[in-house]
C-alpha cells in the first residue's frame, strides 16, 4: 500500500526524538511511518520539517512539498481538515489525541460526515467524551520507542521523585503536597521538576505571566524542600532519568488522552502514583504498576511509600516493565495494518 500521514503543527522529523525534547503526540506520529515502511508499505510523510529526508525508510517531505495524486490511505493526524490533504484517497483515517469533545463542532462534523474516515483513537476515555455517529473508530493501541524498553531499572539515593507535568497541569497543587506531606514523610527525597518552562524560568527567562506564581514556588523550593528542576530531553537521556527515579508523580489533566510521558516512565520500569484523569488509567495497572488514588492523603502516603520503601518500588516497577513489554510501534503498525486491508 501506498500510505500518507499528514500533520501540520511544529517543526520535527524522524530524528527529532532522538537528538531533542519532544512532545508525545509528535513522538507517536514520528514513529509510526517506520513501523509501517518494515511491514513493506511505500510511506510519504508531509509535516512542517525544515527539508525532505528518508527515515527508516519512509520519505519526509515539507509540507509545501509535492504532494501525491493519489494514495492508497491518508492518515490525517489531529486535524479533520488535514482529511482533504489529498484529493484521491481510497481510504481516509484521522488519528485523534485530544477530547473527544473536540470533534463535536460544525465545520469538523462536516468534514466527517463528507469522508467518512476511520477514525483513531489513543484511548477509551475519548469515545466517552463524544464518538461522531456513523463512523468507524478503533483504539489504536499505544506504544513507545525503543529507548524506554531498554536498560534496568536504577533509582538513586537519596530516592527521587520524578514529575513532567505541564506546569499549568496540577504542578500547583503537587508542590504544596509535597511541601507539607510528602517530604516530610521523606526527608532526604528529591522532586525532580523536568520542565523546558521552569528550566527557563531558572536561567531568569521570560515566562508567560500564568505561570509565573507556580514557576516562583518551584524556585523558591529548590533550596529548602529538595526541589531540583532539570531540562526535558531526547529519548535515551529521558529513559535515564525514568530509571533513576523511584515514582513518577503524575498530576494529570481532564483533557490529556495521551498520558504519553506516563506511558514511557512505566516501560522504563518507574511506578507511579497518579490521580484519576484524562486517560491515566488506560496506561497503568492499578495496585501492580502503579497507585491511581482517590484523594490527596492517599497521594502523598502512597508517594512517600514507594520513595521509601525499596521492595515495594522494586516490584511494581518490575510489574511497570511487564506491562508495557512488546507495546512497539512495530506491533502497533501490525494492528493498524489489519483495519487498513
Amino acid at each position: 500500500m501506498h500510505i500518507t500521514l499528514v500533520d501540520d503543527s511544529i517543526a520535527f522529523d524522524g530524528f527529532s526524538a532522538a537528538s531533542r525534547p519532544l512532545g508525545g503526540p509528535e513522538k507517536a506520529f514520528s514513529s509510526l511511518p517506520g513501523a509501517l515502511t518494515q511491514l513493506g508499505h511505500t510511506v510519504q510523510v508531509f509535516n512542517r520539517c525544515r527539508w525532505g529526508m528518508y527515515v527508516e525508510g519512509a520519505q519526509w517531505e515539507t509540507f509545501e512539498g509535492k504532494k501525491p495524486l493519489h494514495t492508497d490511505v491518508l492518515i490525517a493526524y489531529r486535524k479533520p481538515s488535514l482529511l482533504e490533504f489529498v484529493r484521491q484517497a481510497e481510504k481516509r483515517v484521522l488519528w485523534f489525541t485530544g477530547p473527544g469533545r473536540l470533534l463535536d463542532r460544525p465545520a469538523t462534523r462536516d468534514l466527517l460526515e463528507a469522508h467518512k474516515p476511520l477514525l483513531l483513537l489513543t484511548a477509551e476515555a475519548q469515545a466517552r467524551d463524544f464518538m461522531p455517529k456513523g463512523l468507524t473508530a478503533a483504539l489504536l493501541p499505544m506504544a513507545v520507542r525503543a529507548d524506554y524498553h531498554g536498560g534496568e531499572p536504577r533509582p538513586r539515593q537519596p530516592p527521587r521523585a520524578i514529575v513532567t507535568t505541564h506546569p499549568a497541569h496540577g504542578l500547583d497543587w503537587l508542590l504544596d503536597l509535597w511541601i507539607s506531606q510528602i517530604r516530610p514523610a521523606s526527608p532526604e527525597a528529591e522532586l525532580h521538576l523536568i520542565s523546558m518552562t521552569l528550566a527557563k524560568a531558572a536561567e531568569g527567562g521570560e515566562i508567560e505571566e500564568a505561570l509565573r506564581p507556580v514557576a516562583a514556588k518551584a524556585l523558591a523550593a529548590r533550596d529548602t524542600h529538595g526541589v531540583v528542576i532539570g531540562l526535558p530531553q531526547g529519548d535515551y537521556l529521558m529513559s535515564e532519568m525514568f530509571r533513576d527515579a523511584s515514582v513518577h508523580l503524575f498530576p494529570g489533566h481532564a483533557d490529556d488522552m495521551g498520558c504519553f510521558t506516563l506511558a514511557e516512565s512505566q516501560a522504563s520500569g518507574c511506578p507511579a502514583v497518579v490521580r484519576p484523569l484524562g486517560a491515566v488509567r488506560e496506561r497503568v495497572a492499578d495496585g501492580v504498576s502503579a497507585y491511581v488514588v482517590p484523594d490527596d492523603a492517599a497521594f502523598a502516603n502512597l508517594a512517600a511509600l514507594l520513595l521509601n520503601d525499596a521492595a515495594v518500588q522494586r516490584s511494581m516497577g518490575a510489574e511497570a516493565r511487564t506491562l508495557w513489554r512488546g507495546r512497539t510501534w512495530e506491533n502497533t503498525a501490525q494492528v493498524l495494518e489489519g483495519w487498513l486491508r
